[in-house]
């Protein structure tokens, strides 16, 4: 792990900084930024991923921060703010399948920590930061600055029996629009990405090794490549794959009752 006070020569002005840039879709998301000339900085709470992420990639900078921990994270924030960047991605996420597994403590406070509590300390903190560069840029150089979430495909689903995971993705995507309407005479942009199944490691962990059964499946490469798209034209929430978006959009358009039916009796578990 490289010292908080590192600097490279390259591509100074134009940093990123990936919260959950360790692995699967965050470090994707890292090199993609990286080939771009982008100097990049990346977040874990995995030590043997940060060495791997430092062997394999010497040029980007890490940290390791257990993002449950609010006063460690506290203080990583207050170490990055004497940086400069123009760009922040919130990858982090946390899941436990509660289709199939009954939601323990620890699972609930992790869920809750990272896709929610974490996420809000970070977005207050990098718009704080960001906003102070914007008052100190002029207008087209404003243009630069971003704030992205990675939310997912089931908090775009408006239904009574939904998951915390999904419920937590749902408040991200509001707190990332309103955001967005807040930071908008700041000139900087805010996007939120809520994707459906990606082929990372993790899922692929999640589903004894082979994840190729989920629907809509897509790969990381090209959940990539969505994401950019939607970041160079300033979409506020990109929902994809389309076909998975508007099997979601019929689904919202049920009566509540209905749609609470039909999802509660494809649950795997008792209640």
């Amino acid at each position: 792990m490289k010292d908080l006070t590192q600097s490279t020569s390259a591509h100074k002005s134009s940093h990123i900084i990936v919260f959950g840039g360790t692995s699967g879709l965050g470090l994707a998301l890292a090199l993609h930024h990286q080939a771009l000339g982008w100097q990049v900085s990346v977040v874990g709470h995995s030590m043997e991923k940060i060495d791997n992420t430092n062997s394999q990639h010497p040029n980007i900078i890490t940290y390791c921060c257990d993002l449950t921990d609010n006063v460690q994270t506290q203080s990583l924030l207050e170490s990055l703010s004497n940086i400069s960047f123009q760009r922040v991605i919130y990858s982090a996420g946390s899941y436990t399948n509660e289709r199939v597994h009954h939601l323990s403590q620890a699972d609930s406070d992790q869920m809750l920590a990272i896709n929610l509590q974490a996420f809000e300390q970070v977005f207050r903190w990098a718009s704080e930061q960001l906003r102070r560069q914007s008052c100190a840029l002029d207008f087209n150089e404003n243009s630069s600055l971003s704030l992205i979430c990675i939310a997912s495909i089931a908090g775009t689903m408006d239904y009574p029996y939904a998951s915390l995971y999904a419920k937590s993705k749902r408040a991200m995507i509001a707190n990332a629009s309103a955001y967005r309407a807040a930071l908008a005479p700041y000139h900087i942009q805010v996007n939120c990405i809520a994707s459906g199944y990606i082929d990372t490691q993790a899922l692929r962990d999640l589903n004894n090794g082979d994840a190729s059964h989920k629907p809509f499946i897509i790969k990381t490469q090209t959940a990539v490549e969505k994401i950019m798209q939607a970041i160079d034209k300033d979409i506020e929430l990109a929902i994809f794959p389309r076909s998975m978006g508007y099997i979601i959009r019929a689904l919202n358009h049920l009566p509540k009752p209905l749609l609470n039916w039909i999802l509660r009796s494809k649950l795997d578990k008792t209640t």
